[in-house]
Formats: C-alpha cells, sequence, structure tokens
C-alpha cells in the first residue's frame, strides 16, 4: 500500500490510525468530564434557578405612587386598592379557552381579549394581564367561582386616584402603562414593558420621584401550571414606594375656579367654553391655582383609558387634553402694554407724566399707515397713569414709535417674551416673539416696515403669549424689584431662577401700578369688577382674532391694603369679545383667595363698604374721585 508515494506495511497503518483514534477518545473523555463537571460543579445554581423557574412565576409587585399634596395638606393625588386579574402562562389554545370562560365573569370584550394577548405576545413567561382594573364587583363574582378558573389570579395594587378629577386635570395629568416608544427615551432607562407612567403633568415631570421602584413576588405552581401558593414577602423583591410632593397650589381655590368657569358658561350662554386661568403667589413664584377648559377626567386613565373614551378625546375639536394654560398662545392684547410701558421706562424714555405729542383723536397716521383707537372719539391728552387706566392705542402706539422697531424686538427678547417660563410641567409652549427683521421673512415671507411697532407696542401683530408668560410679567409688577422667579408648583428646598426682569427701579413699579389700579376704578375698562375690600389692580385686553370673535384677557393683582400684593391672576377667554367680560371671573378668584387667606368670611360679590381686613378702613370716596392712589388711614 502507497501513501506519500511510498509503499508502507499494513501493520505500520493500523497502528498510525489506532493513534489517531486513541487521541480522538482521549479528547471526547476530557470534553465530556469538563461539560459534566461545569454543570454540577460550576452552573450548580444556573441549573437550579431554572428548576426554580419551572416551579415559581415571577408576579411584579407595583410601587405606590408618592403622594401630591397642596399648600395646605389636601390631597391632589392618592392610591387606593386596585385589582389586577392574570392568568397563569399556558399554551395560546388553552389561554383563549380561559378567557372565553372568564368573559361573562369579567365583562370581557372583544378589545379587552385582543389587548391581552398583545402585551402577552411580548412577553409570554409572564402571566398574561386579563384586567388591569377590574371592577369590585366582578373581582367578587370571580372568587364565589374560583375552583372553575385554577389559572387565575387576582392581584391587589395601588391604584392611582384623583379625587379633584378634571378640575386639576392639566397641572396633575394622569398615568398610563409605558410604551414601546417611551421605553426608548433615555428618561425610562431601567423601566420594563408593563410598568405605569406619568404621562403628562406633574405625574410626567416628577416621574422618578412619584414613581418609586417595583419590586417582585413569586408563585408556586405545579407541573401543569395550577396555582400552589405564594412564597412568603421576604423570599421575593419589596417595592419601594414613591416620594411624596407638597405643591404650592390651593385645591380649593382650583375647585372654586372651576366652578366659576362652569357658572360663566351658564350664564352667559357659552356653550363651549375655552379658557384658561393662572393664578401666582409673587413672593415666591408658586403656582396657586392653573386650570384650563375643555379638559378631562384623569381618574378615566387609570388602569387603561377605554379606547373609545382615548379616540373621542383626540378628536373632539375642542382639545380638551390641550392645557391652554401652558401650551396655547394668543395675542395679548392690551394687557401687553404695561411691558411696553416698561422697556420704555428702563430705557429712560418715558416718565409717568409724559403725555404724546399726538393727543387721541380715534387714531394715528405713521409711516404710510393708519391705526385706530379702540374708543374712535378719541381719548384726548393722556399721561401714562390715564393712558393705562382707558387703554389708549394712540399714546401706546407712539410709545412704541418712541424706542423703535429694532430696539423694541432687542428688549422684548431681553424680558424672555420669545422664552418658556421655565414651569415644571411639560411641554411648555415657547411664546412668539419677534427676534429681528429676519423673523419677519422667515414666518411671514416680507420684510417689515417700522410701522410694524405700533402693533406690537398693543400686544398684537406678531406677539403671543400663554397665559402663564403673561401672568409672570405682572408677577414682576407686582414685586417692588420688577423680577419674576421661573413659577413652579412643586415646593423644593430650593428658590426658583429669576427668569423676567423688567430693569424697573421701585418708583417707576409703583408708578405702573397706579395706572391699572385705576383699570378697576370709576372710569376704567373693569371699573365693575372693583374688589373694595382690597388693593386690586388690574388691566384688561381684547385681541384681535382672524378666525372670529375677539379672544378677551383679564389681568388681576390683589392683597391687603397698604401691604404687597399677594396674588397674580390671568384668564384668557377664546372668543369672550372684550377683556373687561373675563374681569369678573378674575375678581371673583382673588377676593376667595385672599379672604380665605386672612380668615374673613367669603362672600362671593362683596359690597363697597366691606371691612378691610387687620381693622383697616378706607374712604369709598375714592371710587368717585380721581384720586391715583386710596387713603388709607387707621381707624
Amino acid at each position: 500500500m502507497e501513501r506519500s508515494g511510498r509503499v508502507e506495511h499494513p501493520r505500520a497503518l493500523r497502528r498510525w490510525r489506532g493513534r489517531w483514534a486513541r487521541i480522538a477518545t482521549f479528547v471526547s473523555v476530557v470534553s465530556l468530564a469538563f461539560a459534566l463537571t461545569k454543570m454540577q460543579v460550576f452552573a450548580t445554581e444556573e441549573y437550579a434557578l431554572i428548576a426554580k423557574e419551572n416551579r415559581l412565576r415571577p408576579i411584579v409587585v407595583p410601587a405606590p405612587r408618592g403622594t401630591i399634596y397642596d399648600r395646605y395638606g389636601r390631597v391632589v393625588a392618592d392610591n387606593v386598592v386596585g385589582y389586577q386579574v392574570l392568568l397563569m402562562p399556558a399554551p395560546i389554545d388553552s389561554l383563549q379557552a380561559a378567557l372565553e370562560r372568564l368573559r361573562p365573569v369579567l365583562g370581557l370584550t372583544d378589545a379587552d381579549v385582543e389587548r391581552a394577548f398583545r402585551k402577552y405576545r411580548r412577553e409570554p413567561h409572564l402571566p398574561m394581564v386579563v384586567k388591569q382594573d377590574a371592577a369590585p364587583g366582578a373581582v367578587a363574582r370571580l372568587l364565589e367561582r374560583r375552583f372553575l378558573f385554577p389559572g387565575v389570579l387576582i392581584h391587589e395594587y395601588p391604584k392611582r386616584r384623583y379625587p379633584a378629577g378634571d378640575a386639576v386635570a392639566h397641572v396633575i395629568g394622569y398615568v398610563n402603562e409605558i410604551s414601546e416608544a417611551e421605553l426608548a427615551l433615555p428618561e425610562f432607562e431601567g423601566y420594563r414593558q408593563g410598568r405605569w407612567i406619568g404621562k403628562a403633568g406633574l405625574e410626567r415631570s416628577y416621574e422618578r420621584e412619584l414613581g418609586g421602584e417595583p419590586g417582585m413576588r413569586y408563585l408556586e405552581v405545579d407541573a401543569v401550571g395550577r396555582i400552589k401558593r405564594w412564597l412568603p414577602e421576604e423570599t421575593g423583591v419589596p417595592p419601594i414606594p414613591g416620594r411624596d410632593i407638597r405643591l404650592h397650589l390651593d385645591l380649593d381655590l382650583q375647585r372654586y375656579v372651576a366652578e366659576l368657569f362652569r357658572d360663566f358658561a351658564r350664564t352667559n350662554g357659552f356653550s363651549d367654553l375655552r379658557a384658561a386661568f393662572v393664578a401666582i403667589e409673587p413672593a415666591t413664584g408658586g403656582v396657586l391655582a392653573l386650570y384650563a377648559t375643555p379638559n378631562f377626567d384623569p381618574n378615566a386613565f387609570v388602569g387603561g383609558i377605554d379606547p373609545a373614551v382615548w379616540q373621542g378625546l383626540n378628536e373632539d375639536p375642542a382639545d380638551p387634553l390641550l392645557n391652554r394654560a401652558s401650551g396655547s398662545s394668543q395675542p395679548p392684547g392690551s394687557t401687553f402694554k404695561l411691558a411696553t410701558a416698561a422697556m420704555a421706562m428702563s430705557l429712560g424714555l418715558l416718565k409717568p407724566t409724559d403725555r404724546m405729542p399726538v393727543p387721541c383723536g380715534g387714531g394715528l397716521r405713521y409711516e404710510r399707515r393708519y391705526a385706530k383707537c379702540w374708543y374712535g372719539r378719541g381719548h384726548g391728552s393722556l399721561d401714562l397713569i390715564g393712558a393705562i387706566k382707558n387703554s389708549c392705542n394712540v399714546y401706546f402706539y407712539q410709545v412704541g414709535i418712541r424706542i423703535g422697531l429694532e430696539r423694541f424686538m432687542r428688549e422684548g427678547a431681553r424680558l424672555g417674551f420669545g422664552r418658556p417660563t421655565g414651569i415644571d410641567l411639560p411641554n411648555e409652549l415657547t411664546s412668539t416673539f419677534p427676534e429681528g427683521k429676519r423673523w419677519w421673512e422667515e414666518h411671514f415671507g416680507y420684510r417689515p416696515y417700522d410701522n410694524e411697532v405700533m402693533s406690537l407696542s398693543i400686544g398684537q401683530g406678531a406677539v403671543t403669549l400663554t397665559p402663564l408668560k403673561l401672568t409672570q410679567l405682572y408677577v414682576a409688577l407686582a414685586r417692588r424689584d420688577g423680577k419674576a422667579p421661573a413659577p413652579r408648583l412643586a415646593v423644593t428646598d430650593s428658590a426658583p431662577p429669576i427668569s423676567l426682569d423688567l430693569g424697573l427701579n421701585e418708583e417707576q413699579i409703583m408708578a405702573l401700578r397706579r395706572g391699572f389700579r385705576r383699570v378697576v376704578g370709576p372710569g376704567g375698562t373693569a371699573a365693575l369688577s372693583r374688589l373694595p375690600g382690597w388693593d386690586f389692580m388690574g388691566k384688561t385686553g381684547t385681541a384681535q382674532n382672524p378666525h372670529g370673535p375677539d379672544h378677551a384677557w383679564f389681568v388681576g393683582v390683589g392683597g391687603p391694603f397698604g401691604e404687597e400684593p399677594e396674588i397674580v391672576a390671568t384668564m384668557l377667554l377664546e372668543n369672550g369679545e372684550h377683556g373687561y367680560v373675563a374681569s369678573g371671573v378674575v375678581a371673583n378668584a382673588v377676593n376667595f383667595f385672599l379672604t380665605r387667606r386672612h380668615g374673613l368670611p367669603f362672600e362671593r360679590y362683596p359690597t363697597p363698604r366691606e371691612r378691610l381686613p387687620r381693622g383697616l378702613d378706607v374712604d369709598w370716596r375714592w371710587y368717585l374721585s380721581d384720586v391715583v392712589d386710596p387713603p388709607v388711614t387707621e381707624p
């Protein structure tokens, strides 16, 4: 026999083959011994875990979300006992049969069954969630027939509850199961499918604090998957409850504003009221109330919202999911005239005693444009205080012209009218303000004339503000330093940063206050909404709306006489036509807050001779005179 070009003896060939056979046998034995040693010695825990998992089923234990309290300790959001119905993992046909038997007991729909299978296919090693939020009556019926459903588990869990319902919808938001898209976001790193998270409002902003960490418990099952018993809690991982949060919010004021809006809609014939309200405490920047309508009940989302309800909310033309207080902006109208005056005063271009060169005769011509005043007969010659009181367009046209378009845009940018307030709510809309002439080209396709400043100076044209941003402007006017902190809903250890600075001194601030104090005095544009018991100031605004009736604005600032203001409140009423229409709601809300804060009996419609807090009395002839400040005297 030849091999490699030479003849080998058959005995030598057998020896060669035997040697390689022994080597192969040795390698096989060593490999088998290594694998056996690895399995019995090094992988003992791993295989024990596999055996354990065949016997045990993990059940995620949701963590109780932190409770949310208002400034007085009233509950805004807490937890109650909820019931979750689960089916232990099994072949699909077995699960289908079990669901059919459960239909009449739990009232399952085809959509419920489809949703249960869709979630189960993503994680088939976990129990199927049949009903996330089962009604107590259905749970009782199921327990009575427990012997018919050996693979069914009823699991108690902490369910979110919002006692104030739709009154806090846009403040608090809602919770729902995390989506696949959200699982990919960095803010939800470490979260797993099936976990419930805050989707909007404070629930979303403070998800990490409120959400806590879910735990794990184990069920022991037999060979066919029937439940035998819960293992002791110490064998699992206990959930870590979320942290409680306290708010600046006044829940009673929030509810009262909701009531005012309902009464206003009923008495004024608004079948589709679209409005927003914001109230802020000037000293702290704390949000006392934030309400928008139409809205929704956040409790409807607990346990999973009905698809038909969700579709209705999304298709409703009134957009109830939209937070009009911080997520929608409109031209501020005449309420912006105080910003125009503040810009001119900070630049040294305007003093309270200044009268414009052209008295108001009903309109003003400038740079090939004629712009009217709202009062066609004209206001005549006015100083700054009178111009604010009468909301004279012609006066403020000339203030804006004195500033100039380029400088007006620079000052508006400095004051942050093109930036959000920085409130601790998600998805705050950035208000609109032109940053330069190129802005007009990008947004409107033309380069502006200098006369565009006339529109800007009265809060029209290219400027829009959210109710929240406008409230922040008046917070700066309600503080002696002319500065406004970023609004805050949650109470934190650190003070919020200053995000708006008018650049005015105390004397200038007081001069502007005298102007909008007169707005609610005799002859002012909101004279019928004065609050005799309080030092109440305000400003009306009527914003032109090319799509229908004009929008109504009113900003009210109030506090005890002789002291600093304690509340700034703004209302936007879409299609309200005139600013004074909104003034009564704001005045009542301010009165409600102040009377309760100072321990006085609340009257919804206070009389002019109502006693002042802390024993102060007032000469009510002020309302019939032309005095700028009311004389306050100690009795």
